[in-house]
C-alpha cells in the first residue's frame, strides 16, 4: 500500500465515513444549538450588566467588576468542571447541555459586558448632558442616544468575542454533552480509526468558517462607518 493510500485509508475511510455521518451530523446539530443559545444569553447578560453599571452604583459595580475579572480569568473548561461536578454536593443537579450552555453564557457575558461598557464610557459627555436638557431621564438618555452609538463602536470586538468563545462547546465533550468532538471519539474509540476525527474537523470547518467570515465582514463594515 502506498504512502497516499495508507493516508486515505486512516484519515478518509469511505467505510466508516458511512457509518458515522449520521452521529457527526447529529453532533453538529446540537453544537449549533448549544452556540445559539450562548451567543443570545452571552450578550443579552453582558448588555444588562453594563447598562446597570452604568448607573454608578458603588456596590453593584464592585459585585459587577470581581464577577466579571474571575470569569474572564478563569479557563472555561475548569468552570465546566466544577459546576458539573460540583453543583450536585449542594443538591443542585444540571444536565450537561444546560451546564455547558450557563458556562459559555456566563463567560461570554462576562467579556461582552466589558466590550458594552468601553463603548457606553467612550461615548461623550456631551451626548449625555444633550438627552438631559431635552427632558429625558438618565435611563432614556442612555438607551435612545448613549447606546445606539455605544454598541455600533463594540460590534467589532464582541463579534471577535463571540467567534472564539462559541468554539468551545467542543468543551462539552469533557461532560458527555453530544457534540461534534463527542462524537468524533466516540465513533474513533470504537473504530480504531482516525477518520471520525477526521470527520470532526471537517465539520467544525463547515459550521465555523462561515462564522468567521461573516464575522470579518461586520468587523470590516462597521470599522468603516467609524471612519
Amino acid at each position: 500500500m502506498t504512502g497516499g493510500s495508507l493516508f486515505l485509508e486512516t484519515f478518509f475511510n469511505p467505510t466508516i465515513i458511512a457509518r458515522y455521518l449520521p452521529d457527526i451530523l447529529k453532533g453538529m446539530l446540537v453544537t449549533v444549538e448549544v452556540a445559539a443559545c450562548v451567543i443570545v444569553t452571552g450578550i443579552a447578560l453582558g448588555l444588562a450588566l453594563a447598562v446597570v453599571r452604568s448607573f454608578r452604583l458603588r456596590a453593584v459595580n464592585f459585585l459587577i467588576i470581581v464577577l466579571v475579572d474571575v470569569l474572564r480569568a478563569l479557563p472555561p473548561l475548569v468552570i465546566v468542571l466544577i459546576v458539573y461536578f460540583g453543583l450536585p454536593n449542594v443538591g443542585i443537579t444540571l444536565p450537561s447541555f444546560a451546564v455547558l450552555w450557563l458556562v459559555l453564557s456566563l463567560v461570554l457575558a462576562a467579556f461582552a459586558e466589558e466590550v458594552f461598557w468601553a463603548g457606553i464610557v467612550s461615548v461623550r459627555k456631551g451626548q449625555w448632558e444633550a438627552g438631559r436638557c431635552t427632558g429625558m431621564t438618565e435611563f432614556q438618555t442612555l438607551c435612545w442616544i448613549v447606546l445606539p452609538q455605544a454598541i455600533r463602536l463594540t460590534v467589532p470586538p464582541l463579534t471577535n468575542r463571540t467567534i472564539a468563545i462559541t468554539k468551545n462547546t467542543a468543551l462539552g465533550t469533557v461532560i458527555g454533552v453530544p457534540e461534534i468532538l463527542n462524537q468524533a471519539t466516540t465513533a474513533q474509540s470504537f473504530s480504531g480509526s482516525a477518520t471520525p476525527l477526521m470527520m470532526g474537523a471537517l465539520a467544525y470547518l463547515v459550521l465555523f468558517i462561515p462564522v468567521v467570515i461573516v464575522g470579518r465582514w461586520i468587523e470590516t463594515r462597521f470599522a468603516w462607518r467609524r471612519g
